[in-house]
């Protein structure tokens, strides 16, 4: 059959007009004599290395997915990843220098061929661990992600690390004692002014938006959301923490990334009074301008802009990387609940105080409390809200939000608002079952 007549075949039994059909057999051939035909080689572009008390995180990033396969060996402990036809570039071999003294969980971390098309990692542990390894897709800056969360097989107890770093005498008692004395019942009882005094610490749950993967916003001149919210954090536990009768906790006290859903964990876990996410986010326009204070909302957000932005930040996992593959019953315990309507007419009690306390810093870029789906206010039975301190997209509040002054009068207005709140809303003593 001459070549014509093979043509003419393809065309009749293909179905496709004669110069599209040329097109694609070309495209094919030069896929076929290509060096990357077939099946491209994945070249990592990068390995990040997120140290936390909680867990350590290790990315890989890459141009198109990674085949690999992990396990993990005993004595000593080891996780070892394996990379099917990676080239083994100064990134992967650079991958040690990347790692800190003070990661709680890696040891050591080596890279090598360990045979033709396969690059074998192995992290050298410190402690026996729990890994999760799972594939993220691209999203915004990033594109395809290997993720390592080097979890201990033993977690931390939060309650227990809040009480020791406490100052107080419960730091300085054992450790089963200080956690009945901080769980056992109390009573509340009357000042001479006829005002409920509850004699117990009052826990305040500081949650610092993103982190680690998740940046959050960045100014015009580079500021990250997640390095502000962090400082302002840590000065709002500190305000907090010389408070008689209060104690600040940090959701995330480094940089790294926290799931939305397990900063409302957290919170229960250490049995919170309050939860208070700071925020610093950005608009499509750099005019955009002032302070903000958000709530939940049953009912759908109460402006455009609250739904644009509830959405931006619930994307935060989707940038941050949540292995989806994993259910955690606790979590949903948590998140589930069938009525949260006094938990939220609370919220926007706090809203409010926390709202006029900031006017008297910065222009608040609405006068009155807003409400979304906000995903990190969750929580079934702690009030809870989202503080967006100002826009770093504004150039001028974006210098302001840097200023360690500004930084510290915006701690004092949002403790100065909880105050006001807990004036007319006492706490009340704690059930054991209600955070169980």
């Amino acid at each position: 059959m001459s070549g014509k007549t093979e043509v003419d075949a393809l065309l009749k039994n293909g179905g496709l007009p004669r110069r599209e059909f040329v097109k694609a057999a070309a495209a094919t051939f030069l896929l076929l004599v290509s060096p990357r035909g077939f099946a491209a080689a994945p070249s990592v572009l990068a390995v990040r290395i997120w140290p936390a008390e909680d867990y350590t995180r290790v990315t890989l990033e890459s141009d198109i997915p990674v085949k690999f396969k992990h396990f993990t060996v005993k004595n000593p402990e080891r996780l070892v990843i394996d990379l099917e036809d990676v080239e083994l570039n100064s990134v992967l071999k650079g991958v040690a220098d990347n790692l800190s003294v003070s990661d709680p969980y890696i040891q050591k971390f080596r890279t090598g061929l360990f045979k033709p098309g396969v690059v074998r990692m192995v992290l050298d542990l410190k402690v026996v661990v729990k890994p999760s390894v799972f594939t993220l897709q691209p999203i915004g800056q990033y594109g395809h992600r290997l993720v390592l969360d080097i979890y201990p097989e033993q977690p931390s107890d939060p309650l227990m690390a809040l009480l020791r770093g406490d100052q107080g005498e419960a730091a300085k008692k054992p450790e089963e004692t200080a956690r009945i004395e901080a769980e056992k019942p109390v009573e509340a009882k009357q000042d001479k002014g006829s005002k409920p005094v509850v004699d117990r610490l009052v826990t305040i749950a500081i949650d610092a938006g993103h982190g680690g993967e998740d940046p959050g916003a960045v100014g015009a001149n580079g500021t990250r959301e997640k390095d502000v919210t962090l400082a302002i954090a840590r000065r709002l536990k500190a305000q907090i923490d010389d408070m008689p009768g209060m104690r600040g906790y940090l959701t995330r006290d480094g940089d790294y990334f926290v799931p939305l859903g397990q900063r409302v964990v957290k919170a229960r876990k250490v049995q919170a009074d309050l939860f208070v996410s700071i925020h610093a986010d950005a608009f499509m326009t750099p005019s955009a301008n002032g302070s903000s204070v958000f709530a939940l909302s049953e009912h759908g957000a109460t402006s455009s802009a609250a739904r644009w932005l509830a959405k931006k930040e619930n994307d935060a996992d989707l940038i941050g990387g949540v292995n989806l593959d994993v259910k955690d019953p606790y979590l949903a315990r948590t998140l589930l609940d069938l009525s949260q309507t006094a938990t939220i007419n609370d919220s926007l009690k706090l809203a409010k105080a926390v709202l006029n306390e900031l006017g008297g810093i910065n222009r608040l870029h609405k006068g009155e409390v807003e409400q979304a789906g906000f995903a990190v206010l969750k929580s079934p039975d702690i009030p809870s809200i989202l503080v967006e301190t100002a826009f770093i997209s504004n150039p001028e509040e974006e210098r302001r939000l840097k200023d360690d002054g500004y930084q510290d009068k915006m701690a004092n207005a949002i403790v100065s608002g909880v105050q006001r709140y807990f004036a007319k809303n006492p706490p009340m003593a704690k059930s054991r079952l209600a955070r169980s």
